[in-house]
Parts: C-alpha cells; structure tokens; sequence
C-alpha cells in the first residue's frame, strides 16, 4: 500500500510543468513499465531556484516526480546531485518493491537535467551523461 504522503503527491503534485528557458532538462524513461519523465531546471549562481516536471505514468511515477521537485528546489548544484534514489522513497515514506523504479527515475530525471545544464555551461561533455547516472555501458 502506499504512505499517505505518497498519496498526496500524487493526487496534489507540486511543480507540475515546464520551464520555457530552462538552463537544465533531463528526460528519463522505463521502457518496461512505460513511466517518462522531465524534470526541468533554473540555476542562479549555481543554486537550483525553480524545478518544474511533467511526467507519463503511474501514481507513484508523479509523486516521486513531485517529491524530488520538492528536494531540489533551493539546493546547490552539488547538493541536488547528492540526491539519492533511496532519499526520495525515505522523503515518501516508503514505496511498494514493485515500484522503487519510479524513485530511480525520479533521481535519475534530476541527475540528468543538472548533466544537461552543466554541458551548457561547458563544465561537460554532451554524451558523458549516461555513463554516469545508468548502467547501460553507453
């Protein structure tokens, strides 16, 4: 079953959208489950001041989505990229096994719109990303 605060993430997600001048957008998606994510970014002087997110999926899909706005948003680059997916699930109280998944996305949506912002701010080689936030060799 899922927490409450599960709950209200996602039948009342925070930072639902998406930012038209973005420095950072990172998409992730399960082609398992079908979940897709994108979480968008605004940075000044290197601290996250807006996250924004849509995202194609299950209830547990928008509140994790909706939980890691909530994490970064505020936050230095440093200390957003320190987010972990087991953080998102703690700050949700918990998620069934069979939907951890979603928090990995979550995480992982964040991780790659900072990778996305720092390739434009020159501080990162387009293509570096996967390598550091997925397992797929690439």
């Amino acid at each position: 079953m899922y927490s409450d605060k599960v709950m209200d993430h996602f039948q009342n997600p925070r930072n639902v959208g998406e930012i038209e001048d973005a420095d950072g957008v990172g998409t992730v998606g399960n082609p398992t489950c079908g979940d897709l994510m994108t979480i968008y970014i605004k940075v000044k002087d290197n601290v996250i001041e807006d996250v924004k997110f849509k995202t194609f999926g299950c209830g547990a899909a928008i509140a994790t989505s909706s939980m890691i706005t909530e994490m970064a948003v505020g936050k230095t680059i440093e200390e957003a990229l320190a987010i972990t997916r087991n953080d998102v699930a703690d700050e949700l109280e918990g998620l069934p096994p069979v939907k951890m998944h979603c928090s990995n996305l979550a995480a992982d949506a964040l991780h790659a719109a900072i990778d996305n912002y720092k390739e434009k701010m020159g501080e990162k080689k387009p293509g570096d990303r996967c390598k550091d936030i997925c397992s797929c060799g690439k």
